[in-house]
């Protein structure tokens, strides 16, 4: 008999093999192709017809594994040619290293014990309503949006609606933005639940890897916490899925395959038919849009934990307070971090920039220290005592013969957090001080550093947007954010929405547990307005008109934008193929095609990189039209085409 095999690989079609085993749709096998041994699933559709004959090579064995439900076939269909991607590719997102593994004996998932304590928290009336509106008993696929403020206990509302799809014997998925979130969250679940999850990122080894994607695939696991890869594990009997600070950006994969896992988990629901759940303190604008259509439903929960008030908010301008040479930090700042520190509050001097300074050069020959790689500056790191690049990784020493005479004499220009922690160093020498980051809070010590800082053994912290993503600091009740006029500027067309959600889910981390708390900024801007409409106990105000200027513009979500960047190591031929490839396509598509345009960051990684922008309807038509135009285009040596659907950044 003939069966179609999708192999893991660039390849958009199945493979026809032939075996005279029983195979069924979604079974995982052993196939020969070339002089290699492939794993491969038994797809649901035949390759379209080939007019050349070919000889049939066969199927070598099935594997012992719990086969691919069909329904997450139909979502890799889908998902392939909603990103413009092979559906090989799309399959290689399931398999570990190409592979399937084969089924473990039981008691390997024994530290993943799910019989569910009876636990002893109990919800508020508002969490409780939360609940009831998320209609966890209906089985039945449905979006429902779990808006709060933050400190408000989303997390207990919506883990019991998963105890609830535990007992009735489904597993539950739940997606979180960032790996350094997954310890503190991991412990937040062994309270409830009385188990442990398991926990799925890139961080953790082969072999646990292999062990939990077994568990899913055969239903021995019945709760996966994970960053975004998490989405395409093989789940047996998957009932529910939420997507923890929904709007975060972090759940778009900009490297490699480009998708966007949490516009990804809702349509894999769709074709599981099961409920989702958006959780946020600030929806995304897409989110928020679907809500007012009605598309989706939505609670709220306005009450903190224990009725904690949200922080007060005060402006120190910089233009009334002079600051001395190579200080960031006011006299006023001091002054009121002093007052916290005195009353036993924990205090965050925030600065969304990692290292020592994002500019360094010499005030001989005014030279910047510039990545050889990309057009971008290398930011110093003190810590690491050299300068470095954090698109390429490219790393270089201060030291540097100077164009006029000697060695060049250095000039830091502007902060970043290792600059801010040595002046309050300075100007706090006895309290303990860490700098927050991801250089410091990726690592094996991580889970120590946050244990002393929830026990408030450290007095004062550093640190950058890592630090708004989540995690719950008791005794956090002074934020001084250093400068916002920095993260205010660009032209970034989310960069309201970010910094509306930065700043919210920023100011969340201060008074949960009661005592008062206030955010200060710094700032030399007298936009007061601006600052009082980021931090507005109500979003949806700021919400409402930024989705007035979207629609307005035909920007997102009214539109849709697929983004085209062509890379060459040569500047002037890839200028000539951008216009080329763009007269090639414009025939071939229903979208207005905008450029060729130099990227912001114009070269990366050795090459250079030119945009084209395709605006349209929001329906398939786009993408169907581009992925059959794409194949036929024959691109010159040395150049190639990358496609981002629904593009966040712009670099």
């Amino acid at each position: 008999m003939k069966f179609p095999i999708l192999l893991p690989n660039i390849f958009d079609h199945p493979f026809t093999y032939e075996s005279d085993k029983n195979l069924k749709v979604g079974d995982y096998v052993k196939v020969p192709f070339g002089k290699s041994k492939i794993t491969g699933v038994v797809w649901n559709e035949f390759e379209k017809k080939n007019s050349k004959n070919f000889k049939l090579k066969t199927v070598l064995k099935k594997l012992n594994v719990t086969p691919l439900k069909e329904t997450t076939i139909k979502f890799l269909n889908w998902f392939a040619e909603y990103n413009i991607i092979p559906k090989g590719m799309a399959l290689k997102l399931v398999l570990l290293s190409n592979n399937a593994v084969e089924k473990f004996q039981s008691d390997t998932f024994k530290d993943f014990n799910t019989d569910i304590k009876t636990n002893l928290i109990q919800l508020s009336e508002e969490q409780k309503n939360s609940l009831k509106k998320m209609n966890i008993s209906n089985d039945k696929f449905r979006v429902h949006v779990l808006q709060g403020t933050t400190g408000s206990g989303k997390t207990m509302v919506y883990f019991s609606g998963l105890k609830e799809i535990i007992n009735k014997g489904f597993q539950g998925l739940i997606l979180l933005p960032e790996i350094g979130l997954t310890s503190q969250f991991e412990k937040k679940f062994l309270e409830f639940f009385g188990n442990r999850p398991a926990i799925w990122h890139s961080g953790i080894s082969k072999k646990k890897k292999e062990v939990i994607w077994s568990g899913v695939a055969n239903g021995e696991i019945k709760v996966v916490i994970g960053a975004r890869s998490s989405l395409f594990l093989p789940f047996k009997k998957l009932g529910l899925i939420i997507v923890d600070e929904e709007h975060d950006q972090s759940y778009k994969q900009d490297e490699g395959l480009t998708y966007n896992a949490r516009d990804m988990a809702i349509s894999r629901a769709l074709f599981e038919d099961i409920p989702i759940n958006l959780i946020t303190a600030v929806p995304s604008i897409e989110t928020y849009e679907n809500v007012q259509k009605g598309k989706y439903s939505i609670s709220n929960l306005e009450k903190r934990y224990k009725d904690a008030s949200l922080p007060n908010f005060e402006i120190i301008n910089l233009n009334e307070t002079k600051l001395e040479k190579q200080s960031w930090l006011s006299k006023k700042i001091i002054e009121k971090v002093n007052f916290h520190l005195e009353k036993n509050d924990q205090v965050l001097f925030f600065l969304n920039r990692r290292g020592f300074s994002p500019h360094v050069l010499c005030k001989k020959c005014f030279k910047s220290y510039s990545c050889p790689n990309c057009s971008i500056n290398l930011v110093y790191h003190k810590n690491k005592g050299n300068l470095l690049c954090h698109y390429c990784g490219f790393v270089r020493s201060l030291k540097r013969t100077c164009t006029k005479n000697g060695t060049c004499e250095i000039i830091f220009s502007g902060p970043g957090v290792e600059r801010i922690s040595e002046e309050v160093k300075k100007k706090f020498p006895s309290k303990k001080i860490e700098i927050f980051s991801s250089d410091t809070m990726n690592k094996k010590d991580s889970v120590n550093k946050l244990e002393k800082i929830i026990n408030n053994q450290v007095q004062i912290l550093v640190g950058t947007q890592l630090i708004s993503k989540g995690f719950h600091f008791p005794n956090l009740n002074c934020i001084v954010v250093v400068d916002i006029d920095l993260s205010a500027h660009g032209h970034d067309l989310r960069g309201a929405e970010k910094n509306l959600q930065l700043y919210h889910q920023l100011s969340g981390r201060a008074g949960r547990t009661g005592k008062p708390a206030t955010v200060y900024f710094q700032t030399y801007h007298n936009n007061y307005k601006m600052i009082s409409e980021l931090t507005n106990n109500n979003p949806n105000i700021f919400l409402d008109r930024e989705l007035n200027i979207r629609k307005k513009n035909k920007l997102p979500p009214f539109q849709r934008f697929i983004s085209l960047i062509l890379t060459g190591d040569n500047e002037v031929k890839l200028e000539k193929e951008a216009y080329k490839f763009k007269t090639y396509i414009e025939s071939k598509l229903t979208g207005r095609i905008l450029g060729p345009v130099n990227a912001p960051i114009f070269r990366l990684k050795k090459r250079f990189r030119i945009r084209l922008l395709i605006r349209g309807a929001k329906t398939l038509k786009l993408q169907k039209s581009l992925a059959n135009a794409i194949p036929n285009y024959k691109f010159q040596p040395g150049i190639k085409l990358s496609v981002d659907v629904d593009p966040i950044n712009f670099n």
